[in-house]
């Protein structure tokens, strides 16, 4: 199994860590971008098989794959390592550079759009709309698609201000999305339509928690049951960006017909790994859910009342976190271990950690134990300093405490785990 945790030796300083670290290990081998693929897709002869359906190419002129998302490069060349010279082309964008020999790779931001995003959506739209009933194209959708793809130009203003709005608010990603998807010419479904007549086949990485597949990246290639009103009724609730226009998502079945989406991983998988490797270590497990979306505080307090002797409390989701200051670093992860800091006990430990390594810095998240809370009183650091700055990194960091693995190149929302001895 490859070693994700690449500062294991300098963190793994008790028995209570490694277990921990060990856990965290299992979740990551479980998303595996590429090992999922080979496992999935095989070719014989003219026949591609993707997930049991069979696809003869025969049939088809050309494959193209597209992609978008945190996961979306390393799943092309992955792709392309498994199809090799049937695929003709195609274009991906991720937030970092790939390496691949035939599909074109785009870098852009996250989590808010850039003029990068929308050149990369917009060679997306051009191969979408020029694909015929002869193509089979691939689309790869993972995590972080709603602002890499964005198209028309129109939209990256729009979702820059929602996504700042929203954030303000402490609004969940899910209401985001259902309006990102009405100011969109790929989302909800956009993308489905410019690629009819071809037969398209989604790859869905999902990094929404509890494996709500239509959701990731705002549903491109899945029909969208929200409408204009839907959207409208969001922006009132919250009182933002209410004289916002918006367009209809497509209804029509027909664009529909000759798309198979395929669920590939979610946080379900990570938890699943998760929980059958503390099993064998021998804790008890308790499963406190994968969706969960409380503020940050409540998070916390939801692993600490689960927690017992020889006992694993694991969760996923997004948990909730109002930024109402900047200047600081580090993601709701480590936001997480700034509360368990005051919470926890004696023996007990507590990880949360990015699935895509990247919690709003550089690190994936930050353990928190007896050790943590010793050497912070050493260095007289004050959480509710850190706390109301938003800079937990920088807290984390000073105690020696990080988790790091860099990127991942997978995406399925973040992980939660209590180890009591």
């Amino acid at each position: 199994m490859r070693a994700w945790i690449t500062n294991r030796a300098d963190i793994a300083t008790t028995p209570l860590r490694k277990d921990a670290l060990d856990i965290a290990e299992a979740a990551y081998d479980a998303i595996d971008t590429e090992k999922i693929l080979r496992r999935l897709i095989t070719v014989e002869g003219d026949i591609v098989r993707i997930d049991g359906a069979s696809y003869d190419m025969r049939q088809y002129d050309r494959i193209k794959i597209l992609g978008f998302g945190k996961a979306s490069c390393k799943a092309v060349e992955a792709l392309e390592g498994i199809l090799g010279n049937r695929v003709s082309g195609g274009a991906a964008i991720d937030v970092r550079a790939g390496t691949c020999d035939i599909v074109d790779t785009y870098v852009g931001t996250h989590p808010r759009s850039s003029g990068g995003n929308i050149a990369a959506s917009a060679e997306i739209a051009r191969i979408a709309r020029e694909s015929t009933e002869r193509d089979l194209v691939l689309v790869v959708v993972s995590g972080g698609g709603s602002a890499l793809l964005c198209w028309p130009e129109a939209e990256c203003d729009a979702s820059n201000r929602l996504y700042d709005e929203f954030l303000r608010v402490g609004a969940p990603i899910q209401e985001l999305n259902t309006v990102r998807k009405h100011i969109s010419g790929l989302k909800g479904g956009g993308l489905a339509k410019l690629l009819y007549p071809a037969t398209v086949v989604g790859l869905v990485f999902c990094d929404v928690a509890g494996g709500e597949y239509e959701a990731v990246a705002s549903g491109p290639t899945f029909r969208d049951t929200s409408t204009v009103e839907d959207a409208r009724a969001v922006l009132k609730k919250y009182g933002v960006l209410e004289d916002l226009d918006l367009l209809e998502t497509p209804k029509e079945d027909v664009f529909f017909e000759r798309v198979k989406n395929i669920a590939i991983i979610s946080n379900l998988d990570a938890m699943r790994a998760m929980k059958e490797k503390a099993a064998t270590m021998g804790y008890a497990v308790a499963d406190i859910g994968s969706e969960i979306y409380d503020e940050t505080l409540e998070a916390v307090n939801k692993f600490i009342s689960s927690a017992g002797p020889k006992t694993a409390v694991i969760g996923g989701g997004e948990p909730r976190l109002v930024v109402s200051r900047t200047g600081g670093s580090g993601g709701r992860c480590q936001y997480m271990g700034l509360h368990a800091m005051r919470l926890i006990g004696e023996r007990d430990l507590f990880l949360a950690f990015a699935s895509d390594g990247i919690d709003n810095c550089p690190a994936a998240g930050a353990i928190v134990d007896a050790e943590t809370i010793r050497k912070a009183a050493e260095l007289r650091l004050d959480v509710g300093v850190h706390l109301k700055n938003f800079d937990a990194y920088g807290f984390f960091e000073k105690t020696g405490d990080i988790v790091m693995t860099g990127h991942t190149d997978a995406n399925v929302s973040d992980l939660m785990l209590l180890l009591q001895k």
